[in-house]
């Protein structure tokens, strides 16, 4: 059994002030589980424990900065709730669904958001699958933290999107040569406006490196 436990290193508490406010508690308490049940369950790996806050928690709360009020966000392929649950906390306005398809993983989820009292909806299944974007389509926000290639996850995450939401999806520094790659591909998928952005440039030591695209198509084609 794995006990491992990261507190908030004093370098990054006035971001995670910043960024969560009087909900910081939380913040702490969703760090305290994945360090401990999240290592121990497989969901966060132990070499991790120790930047949680820096690659994870922090990592993703960033998103809300790219994120309208009282909006609706999907997040696909959530595992130990990332970047859904972060953002969750930083965010009490907006309504999060979490989309899963391991059974482990839902059964974490459904425990840290009850523990926490978060309103955020777990959805178990594929993002790809109808029952999926019967349940969680049409939302404003998909939401993505290392599933997929780009093209790959623009198929999936367009589709739940309504006309004129977006997908923002947390990459690493070769995402622009993912765009470049991929253009073809997401022009055919019916995203536009494809883009780099960084989030917590002012917060963050690392910013957090995004890419962003509108859905213009109400149409989205399946791959060849």
């Amino acid at each position: 059994m794995f006990h491992v436990e990261q507190d908030l290193p004093d370098s990054l508490r006035e971001a995670a002030e910043e960024i969560f406010g009087d909900r910081l508690e939380l913040a702490l308490a969703y760090g305290r589980s994945l360090a401990t049940a999240g290592v121990e369950r497989g969901l966060i790996g132990p070499r991790e424990a120790p930047r949680l806050w820096e690659r994870h928690i922090l990592n993703c709360a960033v998103l809300g900065e790219l994120v309208d009020r009282d909006a609706t966000v999907v997040d696909i392929g959530s595992g130990a709730g990332l970047p859904g649950i972060p953002l969750a906390i930083a965010r009490p306005d907006l309504r999060v669904t979490l989309v899963e398809p391991l059974l482990r993983r839902t059964k974490y989820l459904a425990e840290i958001v009850e523990e926490l009292e978060l309103g955020v909806a777990i959805v178990r299944g594929r993002a790809e699958q109808p029952g999926v974007l019967k349940e969680a389509g049409g939302a404003d926000y998909v939401t993505s933290r290392a599933v997929a290639p780009l093209e790959k996850l623009a198929q999936w995450s367009l589709p739940l999107v309504h006309t004129g939401g977006q997908f923002i999806a947390i990459k690493g520094s070769s995402a622009q040569e993912e765009i470049d790659r991929s253009a073809e591909a997401l022009r055919r998928l019916g995203a536009g406006s494809v883009e780099v952005v960084q989030c917590g440039e002012d917060l963050l030591p690392t910013p957090t490196t995004v890419v962003r695209a509108t859905r213009e198509s109400k149409r989205t084609l399946r791959q060849r």
